[in-house]
């Protein structure tokens, strides 16, 4: 049976979000594409599949922004099964070091990688509860965002962002579980070419991690008991 599944940041065919939506519309489901701006890429997926893809245009640092597309959204479907939460954003001073780095780019990135997030889930969640089945929430994480593994000097912005979106997972789950109609976790997706170099020494395409989370994602669904941090190989990550 097909789902409705939902990604965000998918503007890039070289990309994770890009990838996902390819990976779901190939399975059949209908999927709702959300990009910051217009996207070539995007309109080319569109072209090709048609009524299947919905493309939603929202500003993940705007809560009218986001409200605005749910209401969108929710004019074409009456519900989510799957919301992929993959936007995220660094600041030009992220690969600086702390002495390096402007601090005052700090905010942006952690208002879009868990606010922004948060903002999404928030507008969409009359649409996930109207799932005939459990409805899952995946937050695209990183291991930049484990407290515990954590070894940079650098990345300060992209980490703690990552580090808040876990904090949000976690915090979202306590307030989910006693229903049960909406599960959530945060996925370390594995280490990915997603700058579509063929020279990144990463192991995995964008295409081949979608095809890794899409079955890991199916195999979670259900599980309201394991660790909310999990890798793409399904193991526990610390927080």
């Amino acid at each position: 049976m097909a789902d409705v599944v939902m990604v965000t940041g998918t503007g890039r065919s070289y990309a994770l979000g890009y990838n996902l939506v390819l990976r779901y519309l190939e399975a059949g489901d209908t999927v709702i594409a959300t990009v910051r701006k217009p996207s070539a890429d995007v309109d080319a997926l569109k072209e090709k599949y048609g009524d299947r893809l919905i493309v939603a245009t929202m500003d993940l640092l705007d809560s009218e922004s986001v409200n605005s597309a749910a209401k969108d959204v929710a004019k074409k479907v009456d519900h989510i099964d799957t919301l992929i939460n993959n936007a995220v954003g660094v600041s030009p001073d992220c690969d600086k070091s702390f002495f390096e780095a402007d601090l005052d780019l700090i905010p942006r990135t952690l208002d879009l990688i868990a606010v922004g997030t948060m903002r999404v889930i928030k507008a969409f969640y009359p649409l996930l509860t109207n799932a005939e089945g459990t409805a899952l929430i995946m937050n695209i994480s990183s291991e930049a965002g484990s407290i515990e593994k954590c070894y940079r000097t650098n990345m300060i912005d992209y980490g703690m962002g990552k580090a808040a979106l876990n904090m949000a997972t976690m915090n979202l789950f306590n307030t989910f579980r006693d229903e049960k109609k909406v599960n959530i976790f945060a996925v370390h997706p594995g280490w990915i070419r997603t700058d579509g170099k063929e020279d990144n020494p990463a192991p995995l395409s964008s295409y081949e991690a979608a095809g890794i989370l899409k079955n890991l994602f199916a195999e979670r669904r259900e599980d309201f008991t394991g660790h909310r941090f999990i890798t793409n190989e399904g193991l526990d990550y610390p927080f």
